[in-house]
């Protein structure tokens, strides 16, 4: 068995913790740092087909040394003609550099074929069919069941062309590990999951704290209380363009308010992994949602977007703050991009990658938007309502593909005497009933006030 002191960075052991259920186990985890506090060792451990937010620090009695891997050491790079510098072709990495591209094994429906009210079983109570069309190309359909971002029509290798998109490529050993212990925003501590490119001697402290109007940072208690006797703001900068009850919408220029929104990407980037962090914030807009009452506007969650998107973005980042999240404000956040990708005119979808937690709430709002739609239309003299792909796509403002991937994922497609049914079973349809019953945030177009910029014909933004 191993001692203590022989573990090093890149070993490999199961480690001690606790699952959801409250149960020990013992997964698979690599040591990324070992620090030495008052002659006690920890150990930043990363779980090993876990997500990141779970690395932690553990000493040593959570470690099970009888099972270490130590990390294999690298070999001398072999010479080729005897010629240094020059290494020989390996045939499993010529393999690998062949892609195979596989066509769907069914067509997919038409985007303009109507839809049609078709039984299923005797059991449905709604359908929508589709007539065979052309095929959609295969990357578009694939999905890789060993990726949390990769299914919904998402391919399985993201384009890195977008505005945020992480070049993981750069990680290092620094930033693959959490370095703010705490953050104090308002009435709430949170705790990060992710590293975030604070200044360096911030995050030595045990707590950083941030004015949760302006998002200013500082070291201490009494730094945060001196600023607050200088800052006047109540709300974030920029306008407010929404507003309904105690929610409200402000819409925030990245040039015009720039100390804000660079603040804003840095606390955002403590919990998104799959962004890089821009200082340039210039050629975004920023949408903060807060939440109202005596003593100010509260930020709860916030998204970004381009201010000209190529690749027809809605949104680049978004996020719920940890301590609102599983309230429903995630999906009113989504709710707002497409209300306000209605109103230019343009079909919209998010920004890939998107993070495990990101893809359930856009899986679910497009779930139930869809089919709070397909469930809404009536039979007119006797014949089954029709609609098509396309209709959806400017009703919703979603994406095509985005609409063909949920209905997919919803498995509501069959091939019926030479025709595609999109077949709505009694168990889709309650089942859609009950989580509409649950949720009770929504947007109100006749709320919003917001005129879209045409920011292509501004010499500069």
């Amino acid at each position: 068995m191993a001692e203590v002191g022989e573990i090093i960075e890149g070993c490999r052991l199961p480690v001690l913790r606790r699952n959801q259920d409250n149960e020990d186990e013992w997964p698979l985890a690599e040591i990324l740092s070992v620090k030495d506090i008052s002659g006690r060792k920890l150990f930043y451990v990363h779980y090993i087909d876990f997500n990141k937010r779970l690395d932690e620090w553990v000493t040593h009695e959570r470690l099970d040394l009888k099972k270490i891997q130590f990390p294999k050491k690298e070999a001398k790079t072999p010479t080729k003609n005897g010629l240094p510098g020059s290494r020989p072709g390996s045939p499993e990495r010529e393999v690998k550099r062949k892609v195979e591209v596989v066509s769907p094994a069914t067509p997919v429906p038409s985007e303009t074929a109507p839809a049609s009210v078709f039984p299923q079983n005797g059991s449905a109570r709604r359908a929508v069919a589709a007539q065979p069309g052309r095929k959609r190309k295969s990357n578009c359909l694939g999905t890789d069941e060993d990726s949390q971002d990769s299914s919904d029509g998402i391919p399985s290798a993201p384009r890195m062309t977008g505005s945020l998109v992480s070049d993981r490529s750069h990680d290092d050993i620094v930033t693959r590990m959490k370095n703010i212990e705490c953050i104090e925003l308002g009435r709430h501590r949170l705790k990060p999951w992710y590293f975030s490119p604070y200044p360096q001697e911030l995050t030595t402290l045990p707590v950083l704290y941030l004015c949760e109007f302006c998002l200013k940072y500082g070291r201490s208690l009494k730094c945060l209380q001196r600023h607050l006797t200088k800052c006047d703001l109540r709300h974030p900068p920029g306008n407010e363009i929404y507003r309904k009850g105690t929610i409200s919408f402000f819409e925030i220029d990245g040039r015009k308010n720039k100390s804000y929104s660079q603040n804003l990407c840095l606390l955002a980037k403590c919990f998104l992994d799959h962004k890089t962090l821009y200082y340039d914030t210039d050629p975004f807009l920023f949408y903060v949602m807060t939440e109202y009452d005596c003593k100010g506007f509260h930020i709860v969650g916030y998204f970004s977007k381009e201010k000209e998107s190529t690749e027809d973005y809605n949104v680049a980042c978004i996020l719920t703050l940890p301590p609102y999240q599983r309230r429903g404000y995630g999906k009113l956040l989504i709710e707002f991009s497409y209300e306000l990708s209605k109103v230019e005119g343009k079909t919209g979808t998010p920004e890939k990658p998107l993070s495990d937690l990101g893809l359930l709430s856009y899986r679910s709002y497009w779930s139930q938007t869809i089919l709070e739609i397909l469930m809404g239309l009536k039979s007119e003299s006797g014949e089954r309502p029709q609609i098509t792909i396309n209709e959806i796509s400017e009703i919703t403002s979603i994406k095509k593909e985005d609409v063909i991937s949920t209905l997919q994922y919803l498995n509501l497609i069959n091939y019926y005497k030479g025709q595609y049914i999109l077949t709505l079973s009694e168990d889709i349809a309650d089942g859609h009933e009950r989580a509409m019953l649950k949720r009770l945030l929504r947007i109100d177009s006749k709320c919003l006030h917001f005129t879209p910029k045409d920011w292509s014909k501004r010499g500069k933004w």
